[in-house]
């Protein structure tokens, strides 16, 4: 077995979306404070962290796209261990809209079909050419409508990408969260590292969330695990 990690590093003040709230992430009490106060023989040092439920590596919750969608707390754990294929987009240009013959040319140098109930993660290379530098909250590329409901007409449960948004940084991508509702499929975003799966075929995605009441997504710790037998 063989597994991959996809997901980004979380530390004081990583890159959070626009509007968001930072990720605050600091020392509570050290060995020597925790010491002072309880006296055991090495003290037992703890920190803190404050974040949006959007921060990092996540998954959205459908309640993010509307009231009507159900909160993070509620979604399917089935749908977090899926399988799944990576697909190169790494030649569409920077904010550039990913189209639905982009997926089906991707898909057809993959030489892998979509698999039916899984998901298919977006290797744009947005992550590794821009992080952590300002452009990786802005210049990503990202799928149309076109192209979401494509993806949903494969029958996956979700997509994910490798940048903050899974459209490009227009009213685009807004819409791309309606048509998510809409099409009862899901997105991760900020997944990294999926270069590293390409032209590997098929792997089990796995991406648990928190269990956050109402919440309108959470982190995941995001792995693709190569040579894992599903039932």
């Amino acid at each position: 077995m063989r597994i991959v990690d996809l997901s980004r590093e979380l530390y004081h003040r990583t890159p959070s979306y626009p509007g968001h709230p930072p990720i605050i992430h600091g020392m509570w009490k050290n060995h020597a404070e925790a010491l002072a106060d309880s006296r055991n023989v090495y003290g037992l040092a703890s920190m803190f962290i404050s974040m949006p439920d959007h921060g990092g590596t996540h998954i959205d919750a459908p309640r993010h796209f509307g009231p009507s969608g159900i909160p993070i707390n509620e979604y399917p754990l089935e749908k977090c261990i899926v399988p799944g294929i990576c697909l190169d987009l790494r030649h569409i240009a920077p904010r550039a809209e990913i189209t639905p013959s982009d997926l089906a040319a991707a898909v057809k140098a993959a030489g892998r079909p979509i698999p039916n109930g899984g998901t298919v993660l977006l290797c744009t290379g947005h992550h590794a050419r821009t992080f952590p530098r300002k452009e990786y909250a802005t210049d990503n590329s990202g799928v149309n409508v076109a192209a979401t409901e494509w993806l949903a007409k494969q029958g996956i449960v979700h997509f994910g990408i490798d940048s903050m948004r899974p459209g490009p940084d227009s009213d685009e991508n807004l819409l791309v969260h309606k048509a998510c509702l809409d099409l009862d499929i899901t997105h991760i975003e900020s997944l990294c590292n999926l270069e590293a799966l390409l032209g590997q075929g098929q792997f089990t995605f796995i991406g648990l969330p928190m269990k956050w009441r109402d919440g309108t997504a959470s982190p995941i710790r995001a792995v693709a695990v190569f040579g894992l037998q599903q039932s």
